[in-house]
Protein backbone atom coordinates (compact mmCIF):
# COMPACT_ATOMS: atom_id res chain seq x y z
CA UNK A 1 0.00 0.00 0.00
CA UNK A 2 1.10 3.55 -0.67
CA UNK A 3 0.76 6.25 2.00
CA UNK A 4 -1.77 8.06 -0.17
CA UNK A 5 -4.08 5.04 0.10
CA UNK A 6 -4.65 5.80 3.76
CA UNK A 7 -5.31 9.47 3.00
CA UNK A 8 -7.75 8.54 0.24
CA UNK A 9 -9.67 6.25 2.62
CA UNK A 10 -10.07 9.28 4.90
CA UNK A 11 -11.27 11.31 1.91
CA UNK A 12 -14.13 8.85 1.44
CA UNK A 13 -15.39 9.51 4.98
CA UNK A 14 -15.12 13.28 4.54
CA UNK A 15 -17.02 12.96 1.26
CA UNK A 16 -19.80 11.13 3.09
CA UNK A 17 -20.25 14.11 5.41
CA UNK A 18 -20.81 16.55 2.52
CA UNK A 19 -24.34 15.34 1.55
CA UNK A 20 -25.26 15.38 5.24
CA UNK A 21 -24.19 19.02 5.42
CA UNK A 22 -26.04 19.77 2.21
CA UNK A 23 -29.23 18.15 3.53
CA UNK A 24 -28.94 20.22 6.69
CA UNK A 25 -28.41 23.37 4.63
CA UNK A 26 -31.62 22.66 2.70
CA UNK A 27 -33.47 22.09 5.97
CA UNK A 28 -32.23 25.44 7.31
CA UNK A 29 -33.42 27.19 4.14
CA UNK A 30 -36.83 25.51 4.29
CA UNK A 31 -37.48 26.01 8.00
CA UNK A 32 -35.44 29.15 8.70
CA UNK A 33 -34.15 27.45 11.83
CA UNK A 34 -31.09 25.50 12.87
CA UNK A 35 -30.30 22.33 14.78
CA UNK A 36 -27.34 23.66 16.77
CA UNK A 37 -26.50 20.23 18.16
CA UNK A 38 -26.17 18.86 14.64
CA UNK A 39 -23.86 21.73 13.77
CA UNK A 40 -21.74 21.03 16.86
CA UNK A 41 -21.29 17.45 15.62
CA UNK A 42 -20.30 18.69 12.14
CA UNK A 43 -17.89 21.25 13.53
CA UNK A 44 -16.27 18.58 15.69
CA UNK A 45 -16.01 16.26 12.69
CA UNK A 46 -14.27 18.87 10.55
CA UNK A 47 -12.05 20.21 13.34
CA UNK A 48 -10.98 16.83 14.61
CA UNK A 49 -11.26 14.30 11.81
CA UNK A 50 -10.79 16.41 8.68
CA UNK A 51 -8.29 18.86 10.10
CA UNK A 52 -6.37 17.34 13.01
CA UNK A 53 -6.35 13.75 11.79
CA UNK A 54 -6.43 14.04 8.00
CA UNK A 55 -4.83 17.41 7.30
CA UNK A 56 -2.47 16.71 10.18
CA UNK A 57 -1.03 13.67 8.43
CA UNK A 58 -0.87 15.48 5.12
CA UNK A 59 0.83 18.58 6.48
CA UNK A 60 3.02 17.09 9.22
CA UNK A 61 4.19 14.03 7.31
CA UNK A 62 3.54 13.95 3.54
CA UNK A 63 3.83 17.64 2.73
CA UNK A 64 6.85 18.08 5.02
CA UNK A 65 8.56 15.21 3.21
CA UNK A 66 7.83 16.96 -0.10
CA UNK A 67 9.26 20.23 1.21
CA UNK A 68 12.58 18.48 1.90
CA UNK A 69 13.05 17.43 -1.72
CA UNK A 70 13.00 19.12 -5.10
CA UNK A 71 9.59 18.77 -6.72
CA UNK A 72 8.32 20.19 -10.01
CA UNK A 73 6.99 23.74 -10.16
CA UNK A 74 3.53 22.40 -10.96
CA UNK A 75 3.56 20.12 -7.93
CA UNK A 76 4.88 22.96 -5.76
CA UNK A 77 2.06 25.21 -6.98
CA UNK A 78 -0.53 22.52 -6.26
CA UNK A 79 0.96 21.91 -2.81
CA UNK A 80 0.66 25.61 -2.02
CA UNK A 81 -2.99 25.57 -3.14
CA UNK A 82 -3.75 22.54 -0.98
CA UNK A 83 -2.22 24.25 2.04
CA UNK A 84 -4.32 27.37 1.31
CA UNK A 85 -7.40 25.15 1.17
CA UNK A 86 -6.54 23.72 4.59
CA UNK A 87 -6.22 27.22 6.03
CA UNK A 88 -9.48 28.24 4.36
CA UNK A 89 -11.31 25.26 5.83
CA UNK A 90 -10.00 26.14 9.30
CA UNK A 91 -11.23 29.70 8.87
CA UNK A 92 -14.66 28.55 7.68
CA UNK A 93 -15.02 26.09 10.55
CA UNK A 94 -13.91 28.70 13.09
CA UNK A 95 -16.45 31.19 11.72
CA UNK A 96 -19.14 28.52 11.66
CA UNK A 97 -18.42 27.61 15.28
CA UNK A 98 -18.59 31.25 16.36
CA UNK A 99 -21.82 31.82 14.43
CA UNK A 100 -23.35 28.69 15.96
CA UNK A 101 -22.36 29.92 19.43
CA UNK A 102 -24.03 33.26 18.67
CA UNK A 103 -27.14 31.44 17.45
CA UNK A 104 -27.22 29.40 20.67
CA UNK A 105 -27.07 32.67 22.63
CA UNK A 106 -30.21 33.81 20.80
CA UNK A 107 -28.76 35.79 17.89
CA UNK A 108 -30.88 34.55 14.97
CA UNK A 109 -29.31 37.12 12.61
CA UNK A 110 -26.34 34.76 12.06
CA UNK A 111 -28.48 32.17 10.27
CA UNK A 112 -27.54 33.50 6.82
CA UNK A 113 -23.85 33.44 7.76
CA UNK A 114 -24.21 29.85 8.96
CA UNK A 115 -25.83 28.90 5.66
CA UNK A 116 -23.02 30.56 3.71
CA UNK A 117 -20.31 28.79 5.75
CA UNK A 118 -21.98 25.40 5.30
CA UNK A 119 -22.25 26.06 1.57
CA UNK A 120 -18.56 27.02 1.42
CA UNK A 121 -17.60 23.69 3.03
CA UNK A 122 -19.79 21.71 0.62
CA UNK A 123 -17.99 23.40 -2.28
CA UNK A 124 -14.43 23.45 -0.89
CA UNK A 125 -14.01 19.83 0.18
CA UNK A 126 -15.14 18.04 -3.00
CA UNK A 127 -12.90 20.27 -5.13
CA UNK A 128 -9.98 19.90 -2.72
CA UNK A 129 -10.30 16.12 -2.54
CA UNK A 130 -10.56 15.84 -6.33
CA UNK A 131 -7.30 17.74 -6.77
CA UNK A 132 -5.51 15.56 -4.24
CA UNK A 133 -6.93 12.26 -5.47
CA UNK A 134 -6.79 12.82 -9.22
CA UNK A 135 -4.01 15.33 -9.84
CA UNK A 136 -1.56 15.33 -6.95
CA UNK A 137 -1.27 12.18 -4.87
CA UNK A 138 -0.29 9.63 -7.50
CA UNK A 139 2.34 11.74 -9.29
CA UNK A 140 4.07 12.80 -6.06
CA UNK A 141 4.57 9.20 -4.99
CA UNK A 142 7.21 8.97 -7.73
CA UNK A 143 9.43 11.21 -5.60
CA UNK A 144 9.68 8.57 -2.87
CA UNK A 145 11.39 5.20 -2.66
CA UNK A 146 9.51 2.14 -1.44
CA UNK A 147 11.36 2.42 1.88
CA UNK A 148 10.37 6.08 2.25
CA UNK A 149 6.74 5.17 1.53
CA UNK A 150 6.84 2.38 4.11
CA UNK A 151 8.30 4.78 6.68
CA UNK A 152 5.59 7.30 5.88
CA UNK A 153 2.89 4.67 6.43
CA UNK A 154 4.43 3.87 9.82
CA UNK A 155 4.42 7.58 10.65
CA UNK A 156 0.74 7.77 9.67
CA UNK A 157 -0.10 4.89 11.99
CA UNK A 158 1.93 6.45 14.80
CA UNK A 159 0.13 9.74 14.18
CA UNK A 160 -3.24 8.01 14.47
CA UNK A 161 -2.47 5.92 17.55
CA UNK A 162 -4.45 8.07 19.91
CA UNK A 163 -7.20 9.09 17.50
CA UNK A 164 -10.32 7.04 17.12
CA UNK A 165 -11.41 6.55 13.50
CA UNK A 166 -14.23 4.29 14.55
CA UNK A 167 -15.78 7.12 16.57
CA UNK A 168 -15.99 9.38 13.54
CA UNK A 169 -17.27 6.61 11.30
CA UNK A 170 -20.10 6.12 13.81
CA UNK A 171 -20.88 9.84 13.84
CA UNK A 172 -21.14 9.96 10.04
CA UNK A 173 -23.25 6.79 9.92
CA UNK A 174 -25.63 8.18 12.54
CA UNK A 175 -26.02 11.44 10.63
CA UNK A 176 -26.52 9.58 7.33
CA UNK A 177 -29.36 7.63 8.94
CA UNK A 178 -30.90 10.75 10.48
CA UNK A 179 -30.97 12.46 7.10
CA UNK A 180 -32.19 9.37 5.27
CA UNK A 181 -28.98 9.02 3.27
CA UNK A 182 -28.34 5.46 4.44
CA UNK A 183 -30.75 2.64 5.15
CA UNK A 184 -31.08 1.62 8.79
CA UNK A 185 -29.19 -1.59 9.24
Amino acid sequence: MQPIGLLMIEHRLIERMIPILDENLQKIKETNTLDSNFLIICIDFFKTYADKIHHGKEEDILFKALEKIQISKDHKKTLEQLLRDHRTSRTIIGSLEEANNQFCRGDKSVLNDIQEKIHQLTVLYPQHIEIEDKQFFFPIMDYFTREECDNMIREFFDFDKNIIHKYYNQIVEKQEKLFGLKENE
